[in-house]
């Protein structure tokens, strides 16, 4: 039964590390020069060229860019409207970079619940085998691996959850960030977009 939960707790383990993996490079791939793209933004939108501005927009792809060219495509609507949009769209792309990332949260709080579950099997077939055995036949170097084996399984949840634990809460780290990116670059542009509308 020890070797069935070891068995489960390695499969969960395998299954954090290709999603830390995964959603590590996607994180990574989604981020840009602010300065750079808020400067040649600037310039398209204050020349008033909207296809220019899209077009950028294109090319530097990503969470920010996309939410911008939300934006862009309601240039014409109100300030209030614009704001809507652009929020509704980072909204999307915020879940679309936490896709999945919960599930290391999950595998943090479980694997050590596994390896408990375990350990107790563990007690459960050491005191079994007491009690089949006798006082008498008892092998203390029979009883001892059991619980042993029992107590391992416990150590290993705990050697899961830690770094699950670890690396999830460095994903939420760069996800805030682009989330503070997306606010920072979304003021500027729609104050750019507004001003743009009274000239």
């Amino acid at each position: 039964m020890s070797n069935l939960i070891l068995l489960i707790i390695g499969f969960i383990s395998f299954i954090g590390v290709m999603i830390f993996i995964e959603r590590l490079i996607v994180i990574k791939k989604s981020q840009v020069d602010i300065n750079k793209l808020l400067i040649s933004l600037r310039s398209a939108i204050e020349a008033k060229n909207m296809v220019e501005a899209i077009h950028i927009c294109d090319e530097t792809k990503g969470p920010v860019a996309s939410i911008i060219k939300v934006g862009l495509g309601k240039q014409s609507r109100s300030k209030s409207e614009i704001e809507s949009a652009i929020k509704t769209q980072g909204l999307i792309e915020i879940a679309n970079l936490e896709k999945n990332a919960k599930i290391l949260s999950l595998i943090a709080h479980i694997a050590p619940l596994i390896g408990l579950l375990g350990t107790v099997l563990g007690f459960i077939q050491a005191f079994s085998e007491m009690r089949m055995s006798g006082l008498v036949d008892i092998s203390a170097t029979r009883i001892g691996e059991a619980m042993e084996f029992a107590l391992v399984t416990t150590a290993a949840g705990l050697v899961v959850a830690i770094p699950a634990i670890v690396g999830y809460n460095y994903l939420v780290t760069l996800i805030e960030q682009h989330l503070l990116e997306m606010e920072t670059v979304s003021s500027e542009v729609v104050d750019l977009l507004v001003f743009g509308d009274e000239i």
